[in-house]
């Protein structure tokens, strides 16, 4: 379904389309401009929208793989801001919590570090291993409430990295990842696309909407104490994966976000701040029919298509 709140203009409605239909992807947009905070243009409180969005399928359910991310990371810099743990305690990434991919996650050796520097890989390179390990120690609950905490009604977490991997592993009927890698290529497509991780109905998921609103509360400091924002922003800021939304602005244009890819899934939310000080918060997920994790074309569709719903709000003509 499709709130008729998302008031878009049909031919910028049509040009996103568009975007994503020639890179053979079809998604959802969501963009709102970021009013007051001290991390958006100026000081002040948290300001409602003021009606301009633009939106495409904006209350439609989304898979959020690592954007969930966001949230755990906050949660985190609650808690250490108020005490109830010490971002500097040490931890110890061994063999048995590698999951693959970047950061620890991919290390052939034991690691040991601090609590704010797996917040760090967390968001920087989207470490699977440092989200989960930061995930056991801030509390899954805890990250529960603090999305209902915050109104995201319809932004649900199952579980972090590892309880996702096991699920996968448990549907291909694969003992460990290494038997994964062999089961998953010799699946029939039809099957692959009914893996529960792709399914917004069985894995952790949000709306476009609700991914905007978190973005702009961490952004007015609305999200919580103001050095808990400012950190989410801060480790935002320092994502190395520049091929999606950073593609589509103008190199003065500061963007500060966090990816998502599962098979056929790619995602990414964040938030844009132009030289004039205007500031715009976007969530874009696009969908392919065949199930390449990697697919520049697309990458750099989104970019365009952030673009695009960003020049509508910022009163450009098309």
């Amino acid at each position: 379904m499709t709130d008729d709140r998302s008031r878009i203009p049909t031919r910028t409605d049509a040009r996103i389309r568009q975007v994503l239909a020639k890179a053979r992807a079809e998604g959802q947009v969501h963009a709102v401009p970021v009013h007051g905070g001290t991390g958006a243009a100026g000081a002040g409180a948290w300001a409602e929208p003021d009606g301009r969005e633009v939106g495409v399928g904006a209350d439609d359910p989304v898979v959020l793989a690592s954007i969930f991310k966001v949230l755990l990371v906050l949660e985190f810099a609650r808690q250490a801001v108020a005490g109830q743990l010490d971002p500097r305690e040490r931890v110890r990434v061994t063999a048995a919590d590698r999951l693959g991919g970047w950061g620890t996650a991919g290390c052939l050796d034991d690691v040991e570090l601090s609590l704010r520097d797996l917040a760090h890989f967390a968001m920087s390179v989207s470490d699977n291993s440092a989200a989960d390990l930061l995930l056991s120690r801030v509390g899954l609950d805890t990250v529960r409430l603090l999305a209902a905490e915050l109104g995201l009604e319809r932004t649900r977490i199952v579980g972090g990295p590892r309880d996702l991997l096991e699920s996968m592993l448990a549907e291909v009927g694969a003992r460990d990842e290494r038997d994964f890698a062999v089961r998953y290529p010799a699946l029939p497509d039809d099957r692959k696309r009914r893996l529960a991780v792709l399914d917004p109905g069985h894995t952790t998921a949000s709306t476009p909407r609700e991914i905007t609103r978190l973005l702009r509360l961490i952004w007015t400091d609305a999200a919580g104490p103001p050095e808990a924002c400012a950190f989410v922003r801060d480790l935002m800021a320092r994502q190395v994966f520049r091929h999606r939304l950073v593609s589509g602005f103008p190199d003065d244009v500061v963007v500060a976000a966090k990816t998502g890819t599962l098979p056929g899934l790619h995602m990414e939310a964040g938030v844009v701040r132009y030289p004039d000080g205007g500031c715009y918060a976007i969530a874009v997920f696009a969908r392919t029919h065949d199930l390449a994790a990697s697919r520049p074309t697309v990458d750099a569709a989104m970019g365009r298509a952030a673009e695009t719903a960003v020049g509508f709000l910022r009163g450009e003509r098309r």
